[in-house]
């Protein structure tokens, strides 16, 4: 069920202006998300994981002024495996934003090693995941938790619409140093997206839903088959009419709008449809 307003949009608008204003590099970004999060939804603990989904080790990363002692750590990482949302995002590939109450029954949570030796020992009950990035090796996730109340799933919506747009930042976020120093950054997955807006022309929404993807100017103008400069102008364009100045900002508007339109909450990360080719311009 959708329980998304257009105040929501709004507030995810916000965050990810936040975020993208201050992420020039991963250690950055963490640190602008845990901050951004924590007035978006309310949460205890709010941290980025980067977990190595072969020794089963995490690096805790964002935290401002909490710190999670060596021994916890330690404890969390010896029962990484049996983890239910390790288990879903990081070994099934579930793509969308989960609390542990998705996945497995608070009565049988509650029974775990996992619970008795870490979680009730650090006094937390609740976390919802929302992953970022995932391969064979690694699977960095913004984690959130709570004590008294578990995530609703409002909650989980309003993470659910930021995530492919945090993943896309998270992404920049990782090439940024190996984009200063000309290496080559690695290859990281690209979120897909179907977004319209009223007001915008074909041409104008085929480049939205590529910009949606992730794809750069001169990617979307051989997509296209355009100039990279006439890509150029038709985000010039797509900006002022939905009065916004950046590319993320420009998704997100586009998202809110169709949302306004539909009453459906938009499938980010749902099939993208492909537009062929038409006439330049």
């Amino acid at each position: 069920m959708n329980h998304l307003t257009r105040n929501d949009f709004a507030s995810a608008l916000q965050v990810l202006a936040q975020i993208e204003a201050q992420a020039v590099d991963v250690e950055s970004f963490a640190r602008a998300t845990v901050l951004a999060l924590n007035a978006y939804v309310a949460s205890e603990l709010t941290t980025l994981l980067d977990c190595d989904l072969f020794t089963g080790h995490r690096q805790v990363m964002g935290l401002t002024g909490v710190r999670v002692g060596a021994d916890e750590i330690a404890c969390f990482d010896r029962h990484f495996f049996e983890h239910p949302l390790v288990l879903h995002h990081g070994m099934d590939g579930g793509l969308q934003a989960r609390r542990i109450s998705d996945l497995v029954s608070r009565h049988d949570f509650q029974r775990s090693a996992l619970y008795g030796d870490y979680y009730q020992r650090i006094g937390l009950e609740y976390t919802i995941a929302v992953p970022l990035f995932h391969d064979h090796r690694r699977l960095v996730s913004v984690v959130l938790n709570r004590r008294g109340l578990d995530f609703n799933e409002r909650d989980r919506e309003r993470l659910e619409l930021l995530r492919p747009h945090l993943a896309f930042l998270y992404r920049h976020a990782r090439q940024a140093p190996a984009l200063q120093t000309g290496a080559t950054p690695p290859p990281v997955a690209r979120p897909a997206a179907d977004v319209s807006a009223p007001g915008l022309t074909l041409r104008e929404e085929d480049v939205m839903h590529w910009l949606a993807c992730g794809k750069t100017d001169a990617e979307i103008a051989a997509l296209l088959s355009i100039s990279p400069r006439t890509v150029q102008k038709h985000l010039e364009h797509i900006y002022v009419k939905l009065g916004v100045e950046t590319r993320t900002a420009a998704v997100m508007r586009a998202l809110a709008a169709a949302d306004h339109d539909s009453h459906v909450l938009p499938t980010v990360g749902g099939p993208a449809r492909s537009p062929l080719p038409r006439q330049a311009g």
